[in-house]
């Protein structure tokens, strides 16, 4: 993003791209807590930003690790004994929306694992060596993943704990559940739940959360 501030602190259309999910998550009857897995540097801003936020459920803030999976790692250690579900959901995904947590949480209830994702409509092709492409591949059957990914509570730990031992390291956390032969169910995702890594990206949602809002 070519800026000093973490992009989830950055302003989305007026609000603090963390605080969007963190209110829709918030405001959801099924969710029993909230855990804000944050950069170690930016705890405190983090707890501010929560508290300002006048968040209903129980909440709480931890320390990121080196890896996304660490960071996952950490804020299942802090889950209440009571948690049967966990859903996993990126800062950066700030316009996700209630029908697909809705939809995520249902599907994860029935299969124990399931992750929102879109079906690819661009063509993929397969770099070779030199900058030249060798290969077309199928989309047929290729999706791209979103968040919130939702897994039953246990099935999430084995998952990690099986990862850990043979320091195996996935992009996602269904990477992990697939590595225990765990089928996960594909629930659909929507466009405007994109994730913000890019300036540009930032423009889109700018541009997704001004026409809902006008809604």
């Amino acid at each position: 993003m070519g800026k000093s501030l973490p992009k989830q602190f950055l302003p989305l259309a007026g609000v603090p791209i963390l605080r969007r999910p963190i209110t829709l998550f918030d405001a959801l009857p099924e969710v029993r807590e909230i855990i804000v897995v944050a950069p170690h540097g930016h705890i405190r801003r983090v707890k501010r930003l929560a508290e300002r936020a006048h968040l209903r459920k129980k909440w709480s803030v931890v320390s990121g690790g080196k890896e996304r999976q660490h960071s996952v790692w950490n804020g299942l250690r802090r889950v209440s004994e009571s948690m049967t579900l966990i859903l996993v959901h990126d800062a950066v995904r700030p316009l996700v929306t209630a029908k697909t947590v809705h939809a995520v949480i249902r599907a994860a209830q029935e299969y124990g694992a399931a992750v929102a994702a879109l079906p690819l409509k661009d063509t993929v092709k397969l770099e070779g060596e030199k900058g030249f492409f060798t290969s077309t591949l199928k989309r047929e059957g290729l999706w791209a993943v979103q968040t919130p990914q939702g897994f039953k509570k246990e099935l999430l730990i084995k998952a990690h704990r099986s990862a850990q031992r043979k320091n195996f390291i996935g992009t996602d956390d269904s990477s992990l559940v697939e590595r225990l032969h765990v089928p996960v169910r594909i629930v659909p995702g929507e466009s405007r739940n994109l994730k913000i890594t890019t300036a540009d990206d930032l423009g889109v949602a700018t541009i997704f959360a001004k026409s809902a809002r006008k809604r």
